[in-house]
This record gives C-alpha cells, structure tokens and sequence, in this order.
C-alpha cells in the first residue's frame, strides 16, 4: 500500500537511493533538502541532479522543496500542502572529523533542525518517524559485535556522534511523552557503493570526508593519494576497521522500516542495526577497490584521526528477525558499482 513519504535530506547520496526504493515500492515522495551535502538544481531546472536521475532510474516523478530545517515555517508550509503518512528524517551535517572542528554547526543543524521537524509534526498530528541513526552512538564499542542492547552515548568520541545519541534521546522522550508517537531508530554503520546503474552515488562537496569516495576520487585523478589516519590500531593489518553496507541495502532498510511502523503491534520507539555484521579495513578497501578499477590506488599511512575508533562491526540480528531485512551486497559489488558511478560521472554531478 502506498503512503505518502516526507523525506528529509532526499537529494544527498543516502536520500537520493531511498528515494529511489520508496518510489520502487509505490509511495509518493516529497523531499525536503537544504543541498548543503548535494548538488543544487542547475539553472532553469527545478530539481537538484541527483533527483531529476531518481525520477529517471524508477520512472516516476516526486515533488521537492529546497528548504533548512532550520527555517520552521517553510516546513509548516509543506506539511499544509500534503497529506504526509510518515517522515524519514535523513537531514544532517555527518562528517565525524569536520564535527570535531566544528561543534556549533552540527549541534545547531542536527538538534535544532530536528527539534523543528518534531514540534512541527506534533502541530499536524503525523506522528511517525524513521530516524537516520548512526553506530556513532556505541562509542568506543565494549563489547563487538555491538547489537541494540550495546549502551549509547558512553564514550562517543565526536560531536557528530552526539548529536546522532541526543537526537535519539529526544524521540525516545516525546515517545514515552505521546503514547501516539512511532518512531524507528535506524543505526547506519558505513554506507558505500552505488546505485548499479551509475546514474546517482555519493558526490561530497569539497573534500570527501569518507573513506570510498576519496578512494575513487583517487583513482579518477582527481585526488593524488589516500591518507590513511593511523596504521597502530589493535585490528589485523593496524589500520580502522569498519562495517562497511552498499547504500542500497541501507535504502531497502528504510523501506521495509516502513511497512513495520504500521504494523499494530509497533508502539513507541525501536532501534535497528543496519550493517553487514563483517569488518573490512582501510588497507582491505583499497585493496578491492583496486581490483575493481584495475589501477593501483595510492596511499599515505599519516597520523590517526581526532575522534576515529579502531573497530565498529554491527550485529544485524534483530533488523533480520523483525524487518526481515539482510544486507546481500558484498565488498565486490560495494567497490564495482562505486567505480561504474566516478567513472561514468568524473566530476560527479556537476
């Protein structure tokens, strides 16, 4: 059954395979974005690139509003102009290292925006949230791999994280508060890869700040080297290890999540894993994705990041059991369908 889909942050590169899915499945789709992490409409169109290609990848049309969170009313007016069902909230500032640098920005758009989006929500009485969540919120992990009983916000190590652990705390708060609230914490570990046609993927502004992009910007020419931040962590080759997901098995998730706020039974607010449960390092990465370019990717060992862990694997066990939802997209395909998009699209969207 289609539902009417408000989708915050729509036009960035987790919003944009999303959308992609929601609109797959049936629903109508309205994003929101401020294209502050996406490549704004060129003149004369209405929708930013990475949009007018969803339309052209599921064949069908969706309805988008450029606008900040931050900007309270111009969210009223959207809300006034459709009939929303339910609100996958994806809109953040999400760079762990820049949210070191700049705490005041990402706790201003990250907690105020949402603070926003809910109140206004509370206002129109569309009181069903899917939250994008991040493992961030584990902290150091004390035990691995971490699952939805691991504690959050113990030992979160950057700003980012935090706003991510308060955001969460927020919703759990206004769930307990209105009994009438449903909301959905999804925990994003790494999303990487592309939609397999090349047509829409991951296109940072500036320098990437993760570690994919910048390995395929590498190997486009248009980056010298890979830093790698450390190689004397406790993991097997010294370098980070991470649970990398192929963006559109992270996509999918936002979907079936979907069809489970719905269910009768769902009440209140529940966190979900969404990873692969397998640790791939940095050297491990660059390593494939040199496989899948046939280039030699070169890299730089340089000192450890601020804010950086040496492990973060999910368990998954819980999205596959009540979601029914399993990551099936392995590192192959991660790095391949990465390099059919920088390929195809050197400068991404612009």
């Amino acid at each position: 059954m289609g539902r009417v889909v408000l989708v915050t942050g729509g036009a960035g590169y987790v919003g944009s395979h999303t959308v992609v899915e929601l609109l797959k499945a049936g629903h109508t789709v309205v994003v929101v974005d401020n294209c502050v992490n996406a490549a704004k409409a060129t003149e004369g169109n209405v929708l930013p690139p990475a949009l007018e290609r969803v339309q052209k990848i599921a064949g069908k049309t969706l309805h988008f509003h450029e606008l900040s969170l931050l900007n309270r009313q111009a969210l009223v007016n959207v809300f006034s102009k459709y009939k929303v069902d339910v609100v996958i909230h994806l809109a953040a500032l999400k760079a762990v290292g820049e949210s070191v640098e700049k705490p005041l920005a990402y706790y201003a758009n990250n907690i105020t925006g949402t603070l926003n989006l809910l109140e206004v929500m509370s206002e129109v009485g569309v009181k069903r949230l899917i939250f994008s969540s991040s493992a961030t919120v584990y902290g150091v992990p004390q035990y691995l791999p971490a699952d939805e009983k691991h504690p959050t916000g113990v030992g979160v190590t950057n700003p980012y994280g935090q706003t991510k652990y308060v955001c969460e705390q927020i919703m759990k708060d206004l769930s307990i508060a209105d009994k009438e609230w449903r909301i959905v914490l999804l925990r994003y570990f790494n999303p990487v890869g592309s939609h397999e046609s090349g047509l829409i993927g991951e296109d940072p502004n500036g320098i990437p700040n993760n570690l994919v992009p910048y390995i395929s910007q590498v190997a486009i020419g248009r980056r010298p080297h890979v830093n790698v931040f450390g190689n004397d962590y406790n993991t097997p080759d010294g370098t980070g290890v991470r649970d990398y997901i192929h963006v559109v098995d992270l996509a999918i998730g936002h979907e079936v999540a979907i069809d489970k706020i719905f269910q009768s039974d769902f009440a209140g607010t529940k966190a979900y894993n969404l990873g692969t449960g397998k640790g791939i390092s940095v050297l491990e990465m660059i390593t494939a994705f040199s496989e899948a370019c046939g280039k030699e990717i070169s890299y730089k060992i340089v000192g450890r990041r601020e804010g950086d862990v040496a492990t973060v694997v999910a368990s998954c066990a819980l999205a596959e059991k009540e979601l029914n939802w399993k990551a099936t997209r392995g590192l192959h395909q991660m790095c391949e369908d990465t390099w059919r998009w920088q390929s195809m699209n050197p400068n991404g969207f612009s």
